[in-house]
């Protein structure tokens, strides 16, 4: 019962918390892990928070789309689905939970390798980082991951390892709003949560293929933030997949998920 009452925190804090701080955030994570803003291959881990991590996540590569990716997520046998969430010493673990869009974009490019062979992809609000390893397992040629919260840049790094692969580089801030980075493909999952974040999401993106041509592909299992946003009517459906028993119970009753193509009628016009 008590993982229900952290499921529905994590389902409404990405729309409640985690929209403004991505928001507000301009790079700045907690002083603590000021040192931790970027990685890259070869990086040491904390060793306490490694432990902590090790110690309450469990591996699986069961009850999602992508049976090849090991990935270390809260789970039945975890200490902290029974727990109270205040007991969690760090942020919200948002990238403990492996997101339907995020699946359907990680089985997409494990399926059609040739979305990201040779190229450079940006894997924006990557989370648990599984649509970047699958970016990687694929043939990427240059792979960033990003996310706004520090732990999830070190899940990554440990996922990373599961999945005997050098670490791809990290980014720990919000890149939303900064200058469009020169990437062949921006892949981002279940980011549409919040109208205000989804507003930024839709200029920046346009911009990114505005100036470079950048191809983008958005996961999201059908929420109604995202439906009913205006950046909706710009997307071609590519795919959708029939999420897993288990995926459908902890995202209660999701029961698919697409990858959507955003083709912006004027992302060559000045925005």
């Amino acid at each position: 019962m008590a993982f229900r009452g952290w499921k529905r925190l994590l389902l409404l804090g990405r729309q409640n918390t985690l929209g403004k701080v991505w928001r507000s955030r301009r790079g700045g994570p907690s002083l603590r892990w000021k040192r931790c803003c970027h990685w890259s291959a070869g990086k040491s881990l904390d060793p306490e928070v490694r432990a902590f991590l090790e110690e309450n996540t469990e591996v699986t590569n069961s009850g999602h789309l992508t049976p090849e990716i090991r990935l270390r997520l809260l789970t039945p046998r975890c200490r902290f689905w029974r727990e109270k969430p205040d007991l969690w010493p760090y942020g919200d673990p948002f990238w403990a939970i492996y997101w339907p869009g995020g699946q359907a974009l990680s089985r997409y490019i494990l399926d059609n390798p040739h979305v990201v062979k040779g190229r450079s992809v940006l894997d924006l609000g990557s989370g648990c980082g599984a649509t970047a390893i699958a970016a990687v397992m694929s043939g990427a040629s240059q792979v960033l991951a990003n996310d706004i919260d520090p732990i999830a840049g070190m899940a990554m790094i440990l996922n990373c390892e599961l999945n005997h692969l050098n670490p791809f580089p990290i980014t720990i801030k919000n890149i939303i709003n900064s200058e469009a980075g020169n990437w062949d493909l921006i892949v981002l999952g279940d980011m549409f949560y919040d109208e205000q974040l989804a507003d930024g999401l839709h200029h920046w993106l346009q911009k990114c293929i505005r100036i470079h041509q950048t191809e983008v592909l958005i996961g999201d299992p059908g929420r109604h933030q995202f439906l009913s946003h205006s950046i909706h009517s710009q997307l071609h459906k590519v795919i959708e997949y029939s999420l897993p028993e288990y995926t459908r119970q902890e995202n209660y009753g999701l029961t698919s998920s697409i990858v959507w193509s955003y083709q912006p009628s004027n992302s060559l016009e000045n925005s």
